[in-house]
C-alpha cells in the first residue's frame, strides 16, 4: 500500500494534463495568446497564456466551449471533442475584422463594408511598431496624410488639398478645433499623446454632416486608452512601461499606463514624458537648408555666430508631458458612464523657420518662440442602450477644454520683446441617438459649442524689464457659438448594397469688440450670425467577390471664426493681417468614386478619384484701413492684408493602394496620392497652397513567430517654381533654389527599416533605422528639414 500515494499522484497529474489545451493559428501554426474561452451562458471563462495554453478543468465534459479572439473567427466546440483531438484547437485568422467596425461616420459602430466614404484606420500595433514621436508623425506614417512642419514642435496635416482650419480634429468624440484655429500652419495636434492613443480613424473627405464647421477636407479622430473591466470577480491590474530613444534629435521618452479593473468599475492612468534635442538634418541634399549661423546674446548684445555643424538645426529642442486619467462605471448592461481627463503641456519651443530669415545677410530675429502650449480636456460621456420608441442607443457628451498658447519675438539687435498670449475656454454638449429598424438605421443628434477667447499683448524691454501693453493678436473677450441638429439614414438595400445619407443645419454666432487704442479701425465690433445647411448621400456596392464600389456626394462648410475676422499678425516679411468683420461661410461640394478590386485571394487593390469645389473661400488678400494700404507694425512698414471671401478653388486627385500576400509571412503594401489644386486669384487660377505634391510609401513586411520586419520607402514628388502657390513663391527662405534662382520644392525619398521582436510574454523590443541613405530634404511648405539618418530603439514591458 505504500505505492498508493504515488499512484494517486500520477493519475492526478495525468488528469490535470488532460484538462490543459493549446490554441493555434490555423495558417501559421503559432500559439495564440489572449484567446477568450467561455460557455454560452458566460458563467465560466478563461484565457490562453502567452504560449496559447489554457486550463479548461472548470468546464464539464459535454459543455460547449466558445473560442474568441480579436483577429480570428469564432469557434464553438464541445469540451469532449477538444480533449479527444490532441488537446489542440485551431482558429482561422480574419485580420480584416479589426477594420470592420468604424465609429467616425455616425459616432456609433458601423460596418466598414457599408460606408461610402474612405476611412483610414490606425491600430495600436501600428503605433508601437513604428514608434512615432508625435500624433502628426502617427498620421504621416499612414502614407495617406501629408504633414507640414515649421518647427520640431510642429505638424500640420494636409488631406486632399485642405489643411489647418479646414480639417477637423476630435479626441474621444470631442472637437479639438477652437475659434482661433488659423489658416496658417497649426501644431495643436502635437498635444495628443500617440502612446495614449488606442486607435485612430481618419475620414478622407468632408465630414460636416456629423461634425459641423471645419470638416471640409477630412476628420481626424483619435480614441485614447479606455479602461477595461474584470469579469472574473477579482480586481485585475495590467499595464505597460515603455521607453524610447532616437539619435537624430537625442529623443528620450518614457511612458507608463496602468489599468485597474473590477466587475463594474475600471480606471486607466497614463503618463508620458518626452525630451527632444536639436534636430540633425540629412547629409545629401540642397545646401540652402543648412543652418550656417545662428543668434546668441552675449554681454547684452546680439551676436551672429557660425554654426560648427550646419546640419544641427539650432535651436529646435523642447520637452513635453502628457497625462491621462479615465474612470468607467457600468452598473448594468444598459448604462455606461465614462469620465476622461487629459492634460498636455510643452516647454517653450522655437519657431525655427523664423530664426534663419535674413535681411542683407543679417538675421532678422534674435528670438522667435512659442510659449508653453497647454491643453486640458475634461470629458463626461454617458451611454444608454436598450430598445426604446425613439432610440436603441443614446450618448450624451459634455466636455470642457482649456487651451493656452503664446508667441514671443524680438528683432536682431533690438531690446523689445513682443509677446501675445491667448487662452480659450471651450464648452461642448452633444446628444446623439441611434434607432434600428429591420433593414435600416437612423442616427440623429444635437450639438452646442461655446468658445470664449482671451488675448493680451505686451512689449518687454529685456534690458530694463519695463513692460507696456501692445495690440493683442485677437479681440479680447470675444466668443464663438455653434448650435446644430443633424440626421443620418443608413439603408441596407441588399446584403451587398448599402445606402447612406444625411443632413445637418448649423447656426453660428460670433461676437468680438475691437480695441482701437493701437490701430485706427473703421469699425468697433463684429457681430456675425449665419447658418449653413450641409448634406451627403452615397452607396457602397459589393458587386461580386472581386469588385466593390463606393460612390459619395457631400457638401461641407466652414464658418468664420475669431482668427478669420479678428487677428493682427505678421503673415510674412513686410505684410500684416488686420481684422475683417464682414466675412461669410465658405462651402465645399465634393464627389468621390472608389473601387476595391480583389483579383485573387491574396491580392487587393484600392482606388479612389475625387473632386472638390470650394466656393466663397476665405483667403488672405491685400486690404486697406481707412484707405491706408501701408501701416506701421512693430516698427516696420507693412502692407495691409485681411481674410476675405474673394476666391473659389477646386481640388481633384487620385488615391491608390495595393496589398499582396506572397505567403502567410510575407506581404507587400503600397500607397500613392496625387492631388491637383487651383485657387482663383483675380481673373486667373493659381496653385492652391495646401495641395501637396505626389506622395506615398511602399512596405515589404515579413512576420514570423516573434520577429516582425518592415523594409519601406517613403517618397515625394517635386514642385517646380510654377507649381508653388503665389504666397509660397515669396518665401525663398523655405525652399531650395533652381537653376534660375527661383525657389522650388525638390523631390525626395527615404529608405527605412523597422524591426520588432517579442522577447517573452512581457517584453517586446522595437528598433528602426530611418533615412538609411541620409537624405537631406524638407516636406513641402515646411520650415524645418527632416531628420537625417535616425536610429530608434524602444522597449516595452507589459503586465
Amino acid at each position: 500500500m505504500r505505492f498508493l500515494p504515488g499512484i494517486i499522484a500520477f493519475f492526478l497529474c495525468l488528469s490535470v494534463y488532460a484538462q490543459e489545451i493549446q490554441v493555434f493559428d490555423k495558417e501559421t501554426n503559432e500559439p495564440l495568446p489572449n484567446v477568450a474561452i467561455y460557455n454560452p451562458e458566460k458563467t465560466k471563462s478563461t484565457l490562453t497564456n502567452f504560449d496559447g495554453f489554457a486550463d479548461i478543468s472548470k468546464f464539464s465534459t459535454n459543455e460547449i466551449l466558445i473560442f474568441k479572439h480579436v483577429s480570428h473567427d469564432e469557434v464553438r466546440l464541445r469540451k469532449f471533442d477538444v480533449t479527444r483531438e490532441n488537446h489542440s484547437v485551431y482558429l482561422t485568422g480574419n485580420e480584416n475584422e479589426l477594420e470592420q467596425v468604424i465609429l467616425s461616420i455616425s459616432k456609433f459602430e458601423m460596418s466598414k463594408e457599408d460606408i461610402p466614404q474612405k476611412i483610414v484606420s490606425i491600430t495600436p500595433e501600428d503605433i508601437k511598431f513604428y514608434s512615432p514621436q508625435t500624433a502628426a508623425d502617427l498620421l504621416e506614417n499612414t502614407g495617406q496624410v501629408y504633414v507640414q512642419k515649421s518647427q520640431l514642435g510642429g505638424g500640420s496635416p494636409m488631406i486632399r488639398g485642405f489643411a489647418t482650419n479646414r480639417l477637423l480634429i476630435t479626441v474621444d468624440g470631442v472637437r479639438m478645433n477652437t475659434a482661433i484655429f488659423r489658416s496658417g500652419n497649426l501644431q495643436n495636434i502635437i498635444s495628443i499623446d500617440p502612446l495614449a492613443v488606442e486607435s485612430s480613424e481618419v475620414i478622407i473627405g468632408p465630414g460636416s454632416v456629423v461634425y459641423g464647421s471645419d470638416a471640409i477636407g477630412g476628420v481626424m479622430n483619435f480614441y485614447t486608452l479606455s479602461p477595461n473591466f474584470s469579469f472574473n470577480g477579482k480586481t485585475s491590474i495590467s499595464g505597460n512601461a515603455y521607453s524610447r530613444y532616437a539619435t537624430a534629435n537625442n529623443e528620450k521618452t518614457v511612458h507608463a499606463d496602468v489599468n485597474i479593473g473590477q466587475q463594474k468599475w475600471a480606471s486607466q492612468t497614463s503618463v508620458t514624458y518626452s525630451d527632444f534635442g536639436d534636430l540633425i538634418m540629412g547629409k545629401y541634399g540642397p545646401e540652402e537648408y543648412l543652418r550656417t549661423d545662428y543668434a546668441i546674446r552675449r554681454d547684452g548684445e546680439d551676436i551672429q555666430v557660425e554654426n560648427p555643424d550646419p546640419r544641427v538645426q539650432k535651436p529646435t529642442g523642447y520637452n513635453q508631458i502628457n497625462l491621462l486619467e479615465k474612470i468607467k462605471f457600468m452598473p448594468d448592461g444598459n448604462w455606461d458612464f465614462n469620465l476622461g481627463l487629459i492634460y498636455s503641456t510643452t516647454s517653450g519651443y522655437p519657431r525655427y523657420d523664423r530664426l534663419y530669415r535674413k535681411r542683407e545677410g543679417v538675421l532678422r530675429s534674435a528670438e522667435w518662440y512659442y510659449g508653453p502650449q497647454t491643453w486640458f480636456l475634461g470629458n463626461l460621456k454617458i451611454n444608454k442602450t436598450g430598445v426604446g420608441k425613439f432610440y436603441d442607443k443614446a450618448q450624451f457628451t459634455a466636455a470642457y477644454q482649456y487651451f493656452a498658447e503664446s508667441r514671443n519675438d524680438r528683432n536682431f539687435g533690438e531690446e523689445i520683446l513682443f509677446t501675445t498670449e491667448e487662452n480659450v475656454g471651450a464648452y461642448s454638449f452633444n446628444l446623439d441617438f441611434e434607432k434600428r429598424f429591420q433593414e435600416s438605421r437612423i442616427f440623429y443628434g444635437l450639438e452646442y459649442v461655446l468658445n470664449n477667447v482671451n488675448s493680451e499683448g505686451e512689449s518687454i524691454n529685456i534690458s530694463s524689464e519695463e513692460t507696456n501693453p501692445t495690440a493683442s493678436r485677437y479681440p479680447d473677450n470675444s466668443s464663438w457659438q455653434s448650435l446644430a441638429a443633424y440626421g443620418s439614414y443608413q439603408w441596407k438595400i441588399r446584403e451587398n448594397l448599402a445606402f447612406q445619407s444625411g443632413l445637418r443645419y448649423n447656426r453660428v454666432i460670433l461676437n468680438a469688440d475691437f480695441d482701437a487704442g493701437f490701430y485706427d479701425f473703421p469699425f468697433e465690433k463684429a457681430d456675425i450670425e449665419t447658418g449653413a445647411l450641409t448634406g451627403s448621400a452615397g452607396v457602397n456596392w459589393q458587386q461580386n467577390s472581386s469588385l466593390g464600389w463606393r460612390l459619395n456626394f457631400s457638401t461641407a462648410f466652414r464658418a468664420p471664426n475669431i482668427d478669420d475676422i479678428g487677428k493682427i499678425f505678421d503673415s510674412e516679411p513686410g505684410a500684416v493681417v488686420v481684422p475683417n468683420p464682414d466675412l461669410e461661410p465658405e462651402y465645399a461640394y465634393n464627389g468621390e468614386l472608389g473601387l476595391d478590386w480583389t483579383p485573387a485571394e491574396n491580392i487587393r487593390f484600392e482606388f479612389a478619384g475625387f473632386y472638390t469645389y470650394l466656393d466663397n473661400a476665405m483667403v488672405r488678400r491685400d486690404f486697406d484701413l481707412n484707405g491706408e494700404t501701408i501701416i506701421d507694425y512693430q516698427g516696420e512698414p507693412s502692407r495691409v492684408q485681411a481674410i476675405q471671401n474673394s476666391a473659389s478653388a477646386y481640388v481633384y486627385g487620385f488615391e491608390g493602394g495595393m496589398k499582396i500576400d506572397f505567403s502567410v509571412a510575407f506581404r507587400l503594401t503600397s500607397q500613392l496620392t496625387i492631388t491637383e489644386g487651383k485657387e482663383k486669384e483675380g481673373n486667373e487660377y493659381v496653385p492652391l497652397r495646401h495641395a501637396a505634391p505626389v506622395f506615398g510609401n511602399t512596405h515589404l513586411l515579413w512576420h514570423k513567430k516573434r520577429l516582425k520586419l518592415d523594409l519601406y520607402g517613403e517618397y515625394n514628388g517635386e514642385f517646380e517654381f510654377e507649381d508653388l502657390a503665389p504666397s509660397e513663391q515669396g518665401k525663398e527662405y523655405l525652399y531650395a533654389m533652381d537653376e534660375n534662382g527661383n525657389p522650388y520644392s525638390p523631390a525626395w525619398y527615404t529608405i527605412n527599416l523597422a524591426a520588432q521582436y517579442t522577447l517573452s510574454e512581457h517584453w517586446k523590443a522595437t528598433a528602426s533605422l530611418e533615412n538609411i541613405t541620409n537624405q537631406l530634404y524638407r516636406t513641402y511648405s515646411s520650415g524645418i528639414s527632416a531628420a537625417g539618418r535616425n536610429f530608434i530603439l524602444a522597449l516595452n514591458y507589459s503586465f
